[in-house]
């Protein structure tokens, strides 16, 4: 399905940073660039979508994690877990921002042979020289902590109770969004349908909207989330993000858990957490895992009855007689080269600039994107966190910087 468009005119012909896409992404970078004391230009925001019903950031599970593979991954969110969970001391007083929780149930990968048991010795070297409380656990281990699990089949378990878990994240993209607003940023409905660089090639002078408008504009940014790619072409740059469709399912168990139930990422690549207090929330895609049409949120009968039922069951011997409360369909925004974002600027069209290709982790990393995107226009550097490994010259190289623990 499509939402109508609806096209509003902006009220400038001219803005200093133009950044294509409203969501998490968009309304992360607007927001920290109005509130960057040194940045004094003016931001449009252009969102095909201003219900967002058929954004990603809607359909989004709100979780965070520290086990990653990468150190700049685990860092990232670790800022991500700081400004969620310190909102008031970050936005300051006239944001009105709740003070806001991780609900630290943790993460807990399962590896059911060798490798993958290599895999996670691995990553967690990296995570706890970041300074995340990874722990690794025996199958024994992991018995005794969760009695609930059939580990029968298992070699290890990774697992971190330290910001780690879930989050409400659409308040967070609220606070984003409205408090871009008040700061002066401009939101328009719109589509940017072409744009315009100058006579060398190497700068975009301006985007014309669906509505015929022309904006001259200084920078641009591509937040465009599962139409990054589609931007992107607009001028003739290949990026390799497709929209990739992922389920979820909200149910109850008819003996529900007697502790809570850690975000558990089963050998079959099925996940399954805590949702509420006698709710459980599931997770997968099917082994056929096609780029999607970004408008198709179907879902996929069968999915459940022959795929993620089984394995969760399997699993947890409780989750046998189970009833589904609700179910929907969402989208990753598919980085295929390495399944990690692609930031900064473009290296010769220098001021398009990249938010894209988050593969499902762009909730926990909207905190630490929005602030880096902020200073680069600023500043022409990145002066928290540098992103530079995650910049478009590896994709033009086809040189991938991997991510490998993507859910």
């Amino acid at each position: 399905m499509n939402a109508p468009l609806r096209t509003d005119p902006p009220k400038r012909n001219r803005y200093d940073v133009v950044i294509i896409g409203g969501a998490m992404m968009g309304s992360s970078a607007a927001w920290f660039l109005a509130n960057t004391p040194d940045f004094t230009g003016s931001v449009l925001v252009v969102e095909r979508d201003p219900s967002y019903a058929f954004a990603a950031t809607s359909h989004t599970n709100s979780c965070i994690r520290q086990q990653f593979s990468t150190a700049l991954n685990v860092k990232i969110s670790q800022f991500g877990a700081e400004f969620v969970q310190n909102l008031p001391a970050f936005m300051g007083p006239e944001a009105e921002a709740p003070k806001l929780r991780i609900q630290n149930f943790g993460y807990l990968y399962l590896a059911a042979d060798d490798a993958f048991a290599k895999t996670l010795r691995d990553s967690a070297a990296v995570q706890r020289a970041a300074g995340a409380a990874t722990r690794l656990l025996t199958p024994e281990e992991i018995k005794s902590a969760y009695p609930f699990y059939a580990v029968d089949d298992l070699v290890l378990g990774s697992i971190n109770t330290v910001d780690e878990g879930y989050f409400d994240g659409i308040t967070l993209f609220d606070l984003f969004r409205r408090n871009a607003r008040r700061a002066g940023v401009d939101y328009v409905a719109n589509e940017v349908v072409s744009l315009q660089k100058n006579a060398a090639g190497d700068r975009v002078n301006s985007v014309t909207l669906a509505s015929g408008e022309v904006i001259a504009c200084g920078t641009v940014i591509n937040a465009a989330g599962t139409r990054g790619a589609r931007i992107a072409g607009l001028l003739g740059i290949p990026l390799p993000v497709e929209p990739r469709k992922r389920y979820t399912w909200v149910f109850s168990a008819q003996e529900p858990l007697d502790r809570p139930l850690p975000l558990t990422i089963d050998p079959s690549g099925v996940h399954v957490r805590q949702d509420g207090k006698t709710t459980y929330m599931a997770g997968g895609h099917s082994a056929i895992d096609p780029a999607a049409d970004p408008t198709d949120f179907s879902m996929d009968p069968a999915l459940w009855q022959d795929h993620i039922w089984p394995a969760i069951a399997t699993r947890i011997p409780q989750f046998e007689t189970i009833k589904v409360i609700r179910e929907w369909a969402g989208q990753y925004d598919m980085n295929t080269l390495d399944h990690n974002a692609v930031v900064g600027p473009h290296d010769e069209v220098g001021n398009f600039l990249f938010l894209n290709g988050f593969s499902g982790h762009g909730l926990q990393q909207s905190p630490a994107m929005g602030r880096a995107i902020a200073e680069w226009v600023t500043y022409g550097a990145y002066r928290s966190l540098d992103m530079t490994p995650l910049g478009y010259a590896r994709i033009r190289r086809g040189q991938p910087y991997r991510e490998t623990a993507i859910i």
